[in-house]
């Protein structure tokens, strides 16, 4: 899998760490206002990729649709299966690499997750992952974009290569996680092209820390519609 940094794998889920329990209210907040009316929850399909420890997931299987994860780490997986299986949940939970879907049919998914995931690949490998996201998705079917933006503090101080990583990075909340790709406006624009994807909505949002070390978390929030025709 030569687009999964092996980081996540050696240094942060197989050593226990960042397996968070509980969902983000991003993801909550999209889910609950852009999944199907017309289905029953059972029948709507739900992808996470990128989808660490399985917590958006978690409150979505609770929520009674079917769930679907892929990450390239086997600690991860093997933490959601076990997670699943004590809380008497479903899912299917998969090792691989989200740049390839072929595990899953093409108009399989209502609504496709990616929180800060494609950020862990250059921005080819990053557009490779959203068109394979569009292969899956049902037509009108939804897709959740949360990268992390250029105006992020890790991204500021950091080296810029020319693949759109960021290599050692220096400060901010993302030092130790890897290399990391931070979008711009034209970057999401190239990612979702027009043709393919009709954008509902595009949201920047920062959180300024002004005490201390003055750090910026800045984001992406980017909710886009597969085209029916």
């Amino acid at each position: 899998m030569t687009n999964f940094d092996e980081i996540w794998e050696k240094e942060i889920y197989g050593q226990g760490k960042h397996l968070n329990k509980y969902p983000f209210d991003n993801v909550v907040s999209f889910v609950f206002r852009n999944y199907p009316r017309d289905k029953k929850r059972e029948e709507v399909k739900i992808l996470e990729i990128g989808c660490g420890a399985g917590n958006n997931l978690w409150f979505a299987a609770r929520e009674g649709f079917q769930v679907f994860g892929i990450d390239g780490s086997s600690s991860a997986i093997d933490f959601c299966k076990k997670r699943f299986y004590e809380d008497n949940l479903r899912g299917d939970f998969r090792v691989g690499d989200f740049t390839d879907l072929s595990f899953y049919e093409s108009n399989f998914f209502d609504i496709v997750i990616d929180r800060g995931s494609i950020v862990c690949c250059d921005l080819n490998a990053g557009r490779k992952a959203v068109s394979e996201i569009h292969r899956v998705l049902v037509k009108s079917g939804k897709f959740f974009f949360n990268p992390y933006s250029q105006f992020h503090t890790s991204c500021i101080q950091s080296t810029i290569a020319e693949n759109g990583y960021s290599t050692n990075i220096q400060a901010g909340t993302l030092v130790g996680v890897g290399n990391l790709c931070f979008y711009s406006y034209t970057d999401i624009l190239k990612a979702l092209p027009e043709q393919y994807w009709k954008i509902i909505s595009i949201k920047h949002k920062e959180i300024r820390e002004i005490t201390g070390n003055l750090n910026t978390h800045a984001e992406w929030e980017i909710i886009a519609e597969k085209r029916k025709d």
